[in-house]
Protein backbone atom coordinates (compact mmCIF):
# COMPACT_ATOMS: atom_id res chain seq x y z
CA UNK A 1 0.00 0.00 0.00
CA UNK A 2 1.24 3.34 -0.82
CA UNK A 3 0.09 6.86 1.06
CA UNK A 4 1.23 9.76 -1.57
CA UNK A 5 1.65 13.44 0.01
CA UNK A 6 2.93 16.48 -1.84
CA UNK A 7 6.82 15.97 -0.60
CA UNK A 8 6.94 12.47 0.52
CA UNK A 9 5.07 9.45 0.24
CA UNK A 10 4.40 6.42 2.85
CA UNK A 11 4.84 2.74 2.38
CA UNK A 12 3.13 0.09 4.17
CA UNK A 13 3.28 -3.85 4.58
CA UNK A 14 1.88 -6.12 7.16
CA UNK A 15 4.26 -8.40 8.72
CA UNK A 16 3.92 -11.65 11.06
CA UNK A 17 1.25 -13.53 12.34
CA UNK A 18 -0.17 -10.46 13.46
CA UNK A 19 -0.19 -8.96 10.17
CA UNK A 20 1.24 -5.95 12.19
CA UNK A 21 1.69 -3.07 9.54
CA UNK A 22 5.50 -1.99 9.21
CA UNK A 23 5.83 1.67 7.51
CA UNK A 24 8.24 3.76 5.22
CA UNK A 25 7.78 7.71 4.91
CA UNK A 26 10.30 8.66 2.32
CA UNK A 27 11.06 12.11 0.30
CA UNK A 28 13.60 12.89 -2.39
CA UNK A 29 16.50 12.33 0.40
CA UNK A 30 15.84 10.12 3.16
CA UNK A 31 13.20 7.83 4.55
CA UNK A 32 11.72 6.96 7.99
CA UNK A 33 10.87 3.63 9.60
CA UNK A 34 7.94 2.98 12.12
CA UNK A 35 7.08 -0.20 13.71
CA UNK A 36 9.42 -2.66 11.90
CA UNK A 37 7.82 -6.08 12.74
CA UNK A 38 8.52 -9.46 12.53
CA UNK A 39 10.20 -9.98 9.64
CA UNK A 40 10.29 -6.96 8.22
CA UNK A 41 13.75 -6.17 7.80
CA UNK A 42 14.01 -7.37 4.59
CA UNK A 43 11.46 -4.72 3.29
CA UNK A 44 12.43 -2.31 4.73
CA UNK A 45 16.40 -2.97 3.82
CA UNK A 46 14.52 -3.28 0.32
CA UNK A 47 12.71 0.32 0.37
CA UNK A 48 14.11 2.25 2.70
CA UNK A 49 16.28 5.02 1.19
CA UNK A 50 19.08 6.34 3.32
CA UNK A 51 17.09 5.91 6.32
CA UNK A 52 17.58 8.30 9.33
CA UNK A 53 15.62 7.08 12.49
CA UNK A 54 13.15 3.94 13.43
CA UNK A 55 10.42 4.91 15.41
CA UNK A 56 8.04 2.95 17.79
CA UNK A 57 4.96 3.68 18.73
CA UNK A 58 4.61 1.48 21.57
CA UNK A 59 6.49 -1.74 23.16
CA UNK A 60 4.82 -4.42 22.12
CA UNK A 61 6.84 -7.29 20.25
CA UNK A 62 4.94 -7.39 17.56
CA UNK A 63 5.31 -3.48 16.82
CA UNK A 64 9.16 -3.54 17.85
CA UNK A 65 10.68 -7.18 16.68
CA UNK A 66 13.34 -5.69 13.91
CA UNK A 67 14.32 -3.09 15.87
CA UNK A 68 17.46 -5.06 17.02
CA UNK A 69 18.79 -5.96 13.13
CA UNK A 70 17.67 -3.19 11.49
CA UNK A 71 19.30 -0.79 14.09
CA UNK A 72 22.66 -2.91 13.66
CA UNK A 73 22.78 -2.75 10.59
CA UNK A 74 21.84 0.63 9.80
CA UNK A 75 23.57 2.32 12.22
CA UNK A 76 20.86 4.88 12.84
CA UNK A 77 18.57 6.25 16.31
CA UNK A 78 16.02 4.23 17.91
CA UNK A 79 13.26 6.42 19.28
CA UNK A 80 10.87 4.57 21.68
CA UNK A 81 8.21 5.97 24.62
CA UNK A 82 10.16 6.08 27.66
CA UNK A 83 7.70 4.40 29.71
CA UNK A 84 7.59 1.40 27.25
CA UNK A 85 11.28 1.07 26.64
CA UNK A 86 11.49 -1.97 29.08
CA UNK A 87 9.29 -3.86 26.55
CA UNK A 88 12.48 -3.44 24.32
CA UNK A 89 15.08 -4.91 27.21
CA UNK A 90 13.18 -7.80 28.38
CA UNK A 91 11.03 -10.32 26.59
CA UNK A 92 8.13 -9.81 29.09
CA UNK A 93 5.37 -12.02 26.52
CA UNK A 94 8.46 -14.79 26.01
CA UNK A 95 8.04 -14.72 22.42
CA UNK A 96 11.69 -15.07 21.90
CA UNK A 97 12.10 -11.25 20.82
CA UNK A 98 15.96 -9.91 20.71
CA UNK A 99 16.76 -7.11 23.09
CA UNK A 100 16.81 -3.63 21.71
CA UNK A 101 18.22 -0.86 23.02
CA UNK A 102 16.13 2.65 22.44
CA UNK A 103 18.68 5.60 21.12
CA UNK A 104 16.18 8.11 22.22
CA UNK A 105 13.76 7.56 25.07
CA UNK A 106 10.55 9.58 24.18
CA UNK A 107 9.23 11.67 27.20
CA UNK A 108 12.42 11.36 29.22
CA UNK A 109 13.01 14.82 29.67
CA UNK A 110 9.67 14.88 31.21
CA UNK A 111 9.21 15.47 34.83
CA UNK A 112 5.61 13.61 34.58
CA UNK A 113 5.85 9.63 34.95
CA UNK A 114 2.68 8.91 36.33
CA UNK A 115 0.17 7.45 33.66
CA UNK A 116 -2.53 9.69 34.67
CA UNK A 117 -0.15 12.86 33.65
CA UNK A 118 1.73 11.66 31.01
CA UNK A 119 -1.32 11.90 28.73
CA UNK A 120 -1.16 14.19 25.86
CA UNK A 121 2.48 14.76 26.17
CA UNK A 122 4.23 15.95 23.48
CA UNK A 123 7.75 15.29 22.68
CA UNK A 124 9.07 16.38 18.94
CA UNK A 125 11.85 16.03 16.85
CA UNK A 126 12.98 16.10 12.88
CA UNK A 127 15.48 14.22 10.85
CA UNK A 128 16.45 15.32 7.63
CA UNK A 129 13.23 17.03 6.35
CA UNK A 130 10.43 14.81 8.41
CA UNK A 131 9.10 16.84 11.17
CA UNK A 132 7.97 14.28 13.96
CA UNK A 133 5.59 15.00 17.38
CA UNK A 134 4.89 12.07 19.48
CA UNK A 135 1.83 12.20 21.50
CA UNK A 136 1.67 9.79 24.51
CA UNK A 137 -2.05 8.39 24.86
CA UNK A 138 -1.37 5.40 27.49
CA UNK A 139 -3.49 2.67 28.01
CA UNK A 140 -3.07 0.15 25.70
CA UNK A 141 0.63 0.25 27.18
CA UNK A 142 1.97 2.76 29.42
CA UNK A 143 3.50 5.03 26.85
CA UNK A 144 1.54 4.00 24.11
CA UNK A 145 1.60 7.41 21.57
CA UNK A 146 0.43 8.30 18.07
CA UNK A 147 3.13 9.64 15.82
CA UNK A 148 2.42 12.95 13.45
CA UNK A 149 4.76 13.41 10.69
CA UNK A 150 4.68 16.02 8.25
CA UNK A 151 7.42 17.40 5.71
CA UNK A 152 8.43 20.64 6.46
CA UNK A 153 8.20 22.14 3.01
CA UNK A 154 4.48 21.36 3.96
CA UNK A 155 3.06 21.88 7.87
CA UNK A 156 -0.77 21.06 6.35
CA UNK A 157 -0.55 17.70 5.15
CA UNK A 158 0.20 15.01 7.65
CA UNK A 159 0.19 11.12 8.39
CA UNK A 160 -0.42 9.98 11.80
CA UNK A 161 0.54 6.50 12.79
CA UNK A 162 -1.56 5.68 15.67
CA UNK A 163 0.35 2.29 16.60
CA UNK A 164 -2.31 0.33 18.34
CA UNK A 165 -4.49 2.92 20.00
CA UNK A 166 -6.72 3.67 17.31
CA UNK A 167 -8.26 1.66 14.40
CA UNK A 168 -10.57 1.73 11.96
CA UNK A 169 -13.93 1.53 13.28
CA UNK A 170 -11.88 0.00 16.64
CA UNK A 171 -9.92 0.74 19.35
CA UNK A 172 -6.50 -0.51 21.25
CA UNK A 173 -7.32 -3.44 23.83
CA UNK A 174 -6.60 -2.57 27.66
CA UNK A 175 -6.34 -5.92 29.18
CA UNK A 176 -3.35 -7.05 28.62
CA UNK A 177 -0.55 -6.75 30.86
CA UNK A 178 0.80 -3.64 31.55
CA UNK A 179 -2.49 -1.85 30.31
CA UNK A 180 -5.23 0.38 31.90
CA UNK A 181 -8.87 0.70 31.15
CA UNK A 182 -8.76 3.80 33.65
CA UNK A 183 -6.10 5.59 31.39
CA UNK A 184 -7.20 4.22 27.71
CA UNK A 185 -10.55 5.72 28.83
CA UNK A 186 -9.12 9.30 29.38
CA UNK A 187 -6.81 8.69 26.38
CA UNK A 188 -10.05 7.99 24.70
CA UNK A 189 -12.04 10.84 25.91
CA UNK A 190 -8.16 13.53 24.89
CA UNK A 191 -8.65 11.88 21.22
CA UNK A 192 -12.09 13.52 21.24
CA UNK A 193 -10.68 16.94 21.26
CA UNK A 194 -8.50 16.67 18.55
CA UNK A 195 -9.72 19.51 15.74
CA UNK A 196 -8.13 18.73 13.61
CA UNK A 197 -8.33 16.09 10.83
CA UNK A 198 -5.43 14.00 9.09
CA UNK A 199 -4.81 10.75 7.63
CA UNK A 200 -4.73 8.03 10.49
CA UNK A 201 -2.77 4.79 9.84
CA UNK A 202 -2.92 1.94 12.80
CA UNK A 203 -0.69 -0.71 13.44
CA UNK A 204 -2.78 -3.31 11.89
CA UNK A 205 -5.51 -3.24 9.54
CA UNK A 206 -6.99 -0.60 6.74
CA UNK A 207 -5.95 3.57 7.14
CA UNK A 208 -9.23 5.83 8.87
CA UNK A 209 -9.15 9.53 9.71
CA UNK A 210 -9.37 11.06 13.18
CA UNK A 211 -12.69 12.69 12.36
CA UNK A 212 -13.99 9.44 11.31
CA UNK A 213 -12.84 7.89 14.60
CA UNK A 214 -14.51 10.65 16.43
CA UNK A 215 -17.77 9.67 15.64
CA UNK A 216 -17.07 5.78 16.64
CA UNK A 217 -15.19 6.59 19.92
CA UNK A 218 -18.47 7.50 21.99
CA UNK A 219 -20.01 3.41 21.40
CA UNK A 220 -16.26 2.86 22.74
CA UNK A 221 -16.72 4.92 25.74
CA UNK A 222 -19.77 3.47 26.68
CA UNK A 223 -18.03 0.25 26.92
CA UNK A 224 -15.75 0.99 30.12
Amino acid sequence: MEFNFEYFKILQEPFGEYQTNCYIAIDDENSIIIDPGINATQWVLENAKNPLAILNTHGHFDHVWSNHQLKETLKIPLLCPLEDAFMLKEDCFGTGLTQSEPTILVGKDDNNKDNSTILGRISQYQFGNFIIKYTCYPGHTPGCSVITINHKNNESQKAMFSGDFIFYRSIGRSDFPYSSSEAMKQSLESFMKISEDMLVLPGHGQSTSIKAEQTNIPYWLSRF
